[in-house]
């Protein structure tokens, strides 16, 4: 990074990185995820939850690892860029972009569907141009409403989990596990769980606006994916234990139909502001988090240099916000929520790839190396589980990346 660029302002603790990691993954997952990993694996839901996990905390230490060394905004693509080279750091910034844009669209049309299933693509174009608005007034204001957010959603989780578990038709031999859909079903959900999980990255990502990133991002990351953890074992103990996974697999909107089974209906107009809010938080903590991979893209010239800029009152990355803003709230006009889980999922195991292959190079001990072989060689596994369509698109837009790549840097060669 040029000194003569400004830099972003330090104010995020350990209590404000965590809840900052939490409000996109719990948004992303339990009211987006857990019907579709159910479809693919059928009583297969908990282990496939088990190897999300498993895969999810390899890449946490991996990035918790790099973030110490490397307290930049950009996430992996400083990583890869640093430890492997410019072009692995830029495929690995590229796949994060275009992912999470993605992933942001789906959240908003999350929001829409929720909010106002009849205006659903307006509701989401609302919704990017607020939550933009609130990133672009500052870091502390997008923390302090995040706080709100993850608070309330956790409440409403509670209270699904509570409504499930006590009522007297919460069945034990409804959650029995087997693996009748195959190790391909269980792993294409596990890679459709990964989405949920894939919310640390955002505080890696304002590894610039941390306070004391040497500690606090290595302590905020594994808290933040361990609460998610935790909070999706029980939803998902919950929602199987009253619909079973065949019908878990079948609706649309998975947490109200489980409180509805359980008898409790009042509970469902409760639950449906849960998942806007949910939504609302993930698209708030995406949003942060893709601009400031695009902020550090663009200081080395892989993006408009003009968006490398921040704001001289506000201290964020305002025209970066800005275009992220605009192209998101283009996809979510005019995408489909279903396809983009799909193809953001791809995108984020190949940045994850590359951030377990950039850990590699930390420590040549065998035992330190562990960690980042087995979330590399998840990712990769994972990314390949996917549908065949997400995985088709996903490769063909990193090739179109590569290519550009390729020939920026003829144009720009001596």
């Amino acid at each position: 990074m040029s000194s003569s660029l400004p830099g972003l302002r330090r104010t995020l603790g350990l209590h404000d990185a965590v809840l900052i990691g939490l409000g996109s993954m719990i948004g992303a997952g339990v009211f987006s995820a857990l019907g579709p990993a159910a479809r693919a694996s059928g009583a297969g839901l908990l282990p496939a939850l088990a190897v999300a996990a498993v895969v999810a905390y390899c890449n946490a230490m991996s990035s918790a690892r790099l973030a110490a060394r490397y307290p930049q905004s950009g996430g992996t693509y400083v990583y890869g860029r640093e430890r492997l080279g410019a072009f692995w750091g830029y495929l690995a910034g590229w796949a994060f972009v275009v992912g999470k844009t993605a992933s942001c669209a789906a959240m908003a049309l999350t929001v829409g569907a929720y909010a106002w299933p009849g205006q659903a693509h307006a509701v989401a174009v609302a919704a990017v141009v607020a939550l933009t608005a609130v990133n672009y007034g500052g870091i502390q204001k997008s923390a302090w409403l995040t706080r709100v957010i993850v608070g309330v959603v956790l409440a409403v989780l509670a209270c699904v989990v509570v409504a499930c578990l006590t009522s007297g038709r919460a069945d034990a031999g409804l959650l029995h596990i087997s693996l009748s859909s195959g190790a391909g079903g269980v792993l294409q959900a596990a890679g459709l769980l990964f989405f949920a999980f894939a919310g640390y990255a955002r505080i890696a990502t304002l590894g610039e606006e941390v306070r004391d990133p040497a500690h606090t991002i290595p302590r905020a990351i594994p808290l933040a994916l361990g609460i998610a953890l935790v909070v999706y074992a029980c939803v998902a103990v919950a929602a199987l234990s009253v619909l079973g996974a065949d019908a878990l697999g079948r609706t649309a909107a998975p947490l109200a139909d489980a409180v509805r089974a359980a008898g409790v209906p009042g509970l469902v107009p409760v639950v449906r502001v849960g998942a806007v809010v949910a939504a609302l938080g993930s698209l708030l903590a995406l949003i942060l988090g893709v601009s400031r991979t695009t902020l550090a893209m663009a200081r080395d010239g892989h993006l408009p240099p003009a968006l490398a800029a921040v704001h001289p009152r506000f201290e964020v990355p305002h025209r970066a916000e800005l275009a992220v803003g605009a192209v998101v709230a283009v996809a979510a006009a005019t995408a489909d929520v279903r396809g983009a889980i799909g193809f953001s999922s791809f995108g984020v195991l190949v940045y994850y790839a590359v951030a377990n292959a950039s850990a590699w190079t930390l420590d040549p001990a065998p035992r330190a190396r562990v960690v980042p072989v087995v979330g590399l060689l998840g990712c990769a596994v994972l990314a390949f589980a996917l549908p065949v369509v997400s995985v088709a698109a996903g490769a063909a837009v990193l090739a179109a990346g590569a290519v550009a790549y390729a020939v920026r840097r003829r144009v720009t060669a001596p």
